[in-house]
């Protein structure tokens, strides 16, 4: 069965394996989170399952979304995603914690990455730069626009200067090195999209193994 949980990014920690070697970790705090909706091909089209995460007061929750959690029958959640699974061997008002990864498992963790707002071509695409010494003229611009009369105009794609980063990013295959359960934290090899307190999607690798 495919799992899934939402977690919050805590940071990152080095852990050592039995032989004393350094292993670099992303800490993530994954759960508790409720199963809010259970989506199926005969209402809605499609097989998904729908986790809330974090504690809210109804006071900062929306009336439309009060009546959500209210159908369910569960306490209102601060963080809303969807994940769809092919199997769903949950019911509406199941909680999800850490325990349902273990360590060897393999995840995918999707984030939004951190913003570095307007950058160049150099920082957004790693562009080389040109010559610095006096009178170059060229030295962090992005190069040729095309040719001049023919076309006469610049190319879809061409990469160029403007925002960088605040975008949806998946890292895959990242190995789930230790589970905490009474923590419900999640040790991750490797770093993960995202500042420190950044919402995570955690589920089975695509392409990777259990």
């Amino acid at each position: 069965m495919k799992k899934a949980l939402i977690g919050r990014k805590v940071g990152m920690a080095q852990i050592f394996d039995e032989e004393g070697n350094p292993i670099p970790v992303t800490v993530i705090e994954a759960g508790p989170c409720t199963v809010v909706q259970v989506k199926n091909i005969e209402n809605d089209g499609y097989e998904a399952i729908q986790l809330g995460f974090g504690d809210v007061k109804e006071k900062n929750v929306t009336k439309p979304r009060l009546g959500h959690f209210a159908k369910a029958k569960v306490a209102p959640r601060r963080i809303l995603r969807e994940f769809r699974l092919e199997e769903i061997g949950h019911n509406v008002g199941d909680e999800l914690k850490a325990d349902v990864f273990a360590a060897g498992d393999m995840v995918d963790v999707t984030g939004t990455s951190k913003g570095k707002g307007f950058q160049g071509s150099i920082k957004r695409h790693g562009y080389s730069r040109g010559p610095m010494s006096h009178g170059s003229m060229y030295h962090r611009k992005s190069g040729s626009m095309g040719a001049c009369s023919t076309p006469g105009r610049v190319f879809k794609g061409k990469k160029l200067p403007g925002h960088m980063g605040a975008v949806t990013v998946t890292v895959q295959n990242l190995e789930v090195v230790k589970v905490d359960v009474d923590k419900n934290v999640i040790l991750v090899k490797g770093s993960v999209p995202g500042s420190k307190k950044a919402i995570l999607k955690i589920k089975n690798a695509v392409k990777g193994g259990q």
